[in-house]
Parts: structure tokens; C-alpha cells; sequence
């Protein structure tokens, strides 16, 4: 299954603490050791070559090897390595980036600042929900408002928004700040022969009630991903976004959309707002922003914001924020280029292009004796795994059934994430027909394989 016999096989498990992992596991598995890539395909230290599935963790929109981007980086380390982006510097390539994100930008949205990562362009939001509440004479609106199982990163901060248990077991307590109200996932929280629009309304009317439980005056801001990703893409119910935001506008709460996996063409809209009704007030985006080529994060603020911002920064002598390599030029020189390759691929009618079928194959695994439920949107899907249909009983954990099916396609060249009881999948946007047609035969093939084995 792995390299752990090779010299770097070794030396990466004596040095080497991998996040997101079993770290006594992996001392006795050892790394699967990837070499190169090739289009949407990677190679293993052996030349196994796989299917990226998952476009790495979601962010290798255009494969791994867009020559275009390698030189838009190789230019900019030439021309100017380095330039910081406080007190009134600036360089061509965050200028470019920051007008042609807002270009494309959902209505409203005016002004971008940059970050290496997804988890910290959550963080800059959530201190830009204080600064504009505090700057508008209501400090006392610092309480976040979030959803359970979502995902929106593993710094303290965007951890503690994180609606996952696994993100905050052995770490001591979320922020105190966050309340997490229902996922708005019918198959698990709709109650029975309830519709998608009687689903939407409770959810709306609970988080109504949340908001009063814990005082209008206390709640600055609500985080939420237009589709859930690392949760198990999981999709709103009709009207769920319209309702939400009715009663965030009715209690002066920001709306602040988490397009880290969703941005740049994943749902088939090239932003997930787009796709779900959502009029943010901030926008967070990352992963496609570079097609993984660099670490760059925006968040996009609107206009209403940034005045009330930008005269507090005049009260106050400055605005005290920033990073070192917030804005970096080599990262924007290859973000901006990504832009321009999907505008020149039209990747969103792309997506659209090659979604029906892969959203239809996946789907038609419902009927599978394992699956209880498959889902998804344009090249994002999940198939959930139940010990009964009927009942919707999960398997035990310990049988990790979801972890099963990933090695199985692991062995024969598929690259998907087991995620509990969910596999989900992400394939590179640029994937083509005949690539979506061999996933879903080996994902068809190793979910009979997993069947067999455990059928008495």
C-alpha cells in the first residue's frame, strides 16, 4: 500500500508529523510518497500512476502540471521575489489580482485582502466582524454564529467555527464565541416526510430562535459554505439560503459566505453564492485561487463594510493587520494567471459540461446495498455509507466501511477521501468524460468488492 521500506519512506516517518492523521498508524504504514504529476493524475515513488480524485484537498482545479502557471512563477521569482503590502506598498501583481477577483466577484463586493490560506482568510473575517461592529458603535457583536458539521479550517479561530467533533477532541474548548445551530442536511436532520421548503423553514425559525436565545445584541456575524464540503457535501434545502438571510438582515448580523472549496467553478456557478441565492457581506476564498500551484487566500469585503472600515482606520492612526506574505507576488502572479485560465477554459461551462453525467453516475449508486444516500453538485459528490437503508442505521465505526471503499480504489488507481461514514469526491475541473466514466466504474467495482467482504 505504501513505500515504507525506502529511505524516504523512513526518513519522513522519523521526522515528519503529518496533520489530519493517526500518528502511531503512520509509523507503521508509512507515507504513500508521491513523485510527479500529469493532468489530473499523480505517481507514486513506485510510478503507480492514480486518478486525483479529491484535486488534492479540493485545490488542484487544473491539474498538476499547467505549465502556464509554473512560468507565471518562475517570472515573478525573477522579477521581483518579494514585496510586503503594508503602509501604502504594493506591487503589480496583488493590484491585478485584487481587480480582477472583484471583476468576478458576487454584486457588492469591492475590495479584497489577501492571506496564504483558507483558516486565515477565516480568521481576518472574523476580526473584521468585530472591527466594523465595534467601529459602528456595537462592540458587544462578537458572538459567531456557524453550523455543525461544517468546516472552515484548523487555526484556533476558524477550528472553533468548525462544526466537526474531530476538530476540537484534545484541544481544550472552542472559542466560547461560536454557537453552532442544525446542519441542513435532510437525509440525517429532516424529520419524517418532511419537505425540502418545511425543512428550510424550521432550520430558518431555529436559528431565529438561537439568535434570541443569545441576545441580537451579542451575534456579529453567521459563516456558512454554500455546499459543505469536508462536512460530506452536503447540500442545502430549496430555500434554505433566502430564509436564513431574511432573519440574519432582520437582527443586523453579517452573512459571511465560505467559498474556500465551493469558488472558481466546483458547483458549476463560478462562485457557490451564485449557485445558492447568498448575498454575502465578506466572501472567503482559497484553494482553486491558484489551482494549488501557491498558498493564497482573499476575502472579498463589500463595499457598505470597507467605508465603515476605512473611516476607523483613519480614527484609529491605521488598521492593525496583516501578514508577512498576505499578497506574496510570486502567489498573486500565479493566482492571477489561474484566473485567466479559466476564463480562457469558460471552466465553469466545463463543469457544466461534464457534471450530468458524473452527478448521474454517482446517484445511480444510491440503489447500491451500502449507500444510503449520494449527493452532490457539479464535481463535488458524496456517497453515504448505511448498515440498513430502511432505518438509516450507520455501520459501527469501527468498521470504517467509507475507509474500505477508498483503499479499495486506492489499489486499482482512484484517489477519493473517506470522511467517517461519507467518500467524497473532487475531481479536477478539468477532467474529462472519459476520466468521470473510469472513477465511477472503480468506484462501482470497489464498492462490490467491500460488499462481498463483509456479507456473511
Amino acid at each position: 500500500m505504501t513505500a515504507r521500506g525506502s529511505a524516504l519512506a523512513q526518513r519522513d516517518i522519523a521526522h515528519h508529523l503529518h496533520p489530519q492523521t493517526n500518528l502511531r498508524l503512520h509509523e507503521e504504514v508509512g507515507p504513500l510518497l508521491m513523485e510527479r504529476g500529469e493532468g489530473i493524475y499523480v505517481f507514486d515513488e513506485q510510478g503507480q500512476r492514480y486518478i486525483e480524485g479529491m484535486s488534492g484537498l479540493w485545490c488542484a482545479t487544473l491539474g498538476f502540471s499547467q505549465p502556464r502557471l509554473a512560468e507565471a512563477a518562475y517570472a515573478q521569482l525573477l522579477k521581483l521575489p518579494y514585496q510586503q503590502t503594508f503602509a501604502h506598498r504594493s506591487h503589480g501583481p496583488a493590484a491585478e489580482l485584487a481587480a480582477m477577483l472583484i471583476e468576478h466577484a458576487p454584486a457588492g463586493l469591492t475590495k479584497a485582502v489577501f492571506q496564504s490560506s483558507g483558516s486565515e482568510a477565516v480568521d481576518t473575517a472574523i476580526k473584521f466582524v468585530r472591527y466594523y461592529h465595534t467601529a459602528i458603535g456595537k462592540p458587544g457583536k462578537t458572538r459567531l454564529i456557524a453550523r455543525q458539521r461544517s468546516y472552515h479550517g484548523t487555526t484556533l479561530a476558524a477550528a472553533s467555527l468548525t462544526g466537526l467533533p474531530n476538530m476540537h477532541k484534545g484541544w481544550g474548548e472552542p472559542l466560547a464565541d461560536v454557537i453552532h445551530v442544525r446542519c441542513p442536511h435532510l437525509y440525517r436532520q429532516g424529520l419524517p416526510g418532511e419537505s425540502e421548503e418545511a425543512f428550510a423553514t424550521r432550520l430558518a425559525e431555529e436559528l431565529e430562535q438561537a439568535i434570541l436565545d443569545a441576545g441580537p445584541d451579542t451575534i456579529g456575524a453567521f459563516f456558512a459554505e454554500p455546499v459543505m464540503g469536508t462536512g460530506g457535501v452536503i447540500l442545502p434545502p430549496a430555500g434554505y439560503f433566502a430564509k436564513v438571510q431574511a432573519v440574519l438582515r432582520k437582527y443586523d448580523i453579517l452573512m459571511i459566505a465560505d467559498e474556500v472549496i465551493c469558488g472558481f467553478g466546483r458547483t458549476g456557478h463560478y462562485w457557490g453564492c451564485d449557485a445558492m441565492g447568498i448575498e454575502p457581506d465578506m466572501l472567503t476564498c482559497a484553494k482553486g485561487l491558484s489551482a494549488a500551484f501557491q498558498p493564497i487566500s482573499a476575502l472579498l469585503l463589500s463595499d457598505r463594510l470597507y467605508q465603515v472600515i476605512a473611516d476607523q482606520s483613519q480614527a484609529l492612526g491605521g488598521l492593525g493587520h496583516g501578514y508577512t506574505y498576505g499578497g506574496h507576488p510570486v502567489a498573486a502572479a500565479v493566482a492571477l494567471e489561474t484566473l485567466k485560465i479559466y476564463d480562457e477554459l469558460d471552466i465553469v461551462g466545463h463543469v457544466r459540461d461534464v457534471a450530468p453525467a458524473f452527478q448521474a453516475g454517482v446517484k445511480a449508486l444510491a440503489d447500491h446495498p451500502l449507500v444510503g444516500e449520494a449527493r452532490g453538485i457539479g464535481l463535488m459528490a458524496a456517497l453515504e455509507f448505511v448498515a440498513d437503508k430502511d432505518s438509516r442505521t450507520p455501520f459501527p465505526a469501527e468498521a470504517k466501511i467509507a475507509q474500505q471503499v477508498s483503499n479499495a480504489l486506492q489499489r486499482n488507481g482512484i484517489l477519493l477521501r473517506a470522511l467517517g461514514d461519507t467518500l467524497v469526491m473532487a475531481p479536477p475541473l478539468i477532467v474529462d468524460a472519459e476520466q468521470i466514466q473510469t472513477i465511477l466504474k472503480a468506484l462501482t467495482q470497489a464498492l462490490d468488492d467491500v460488499l462481498a467482504g463483509i456479507r456473511p
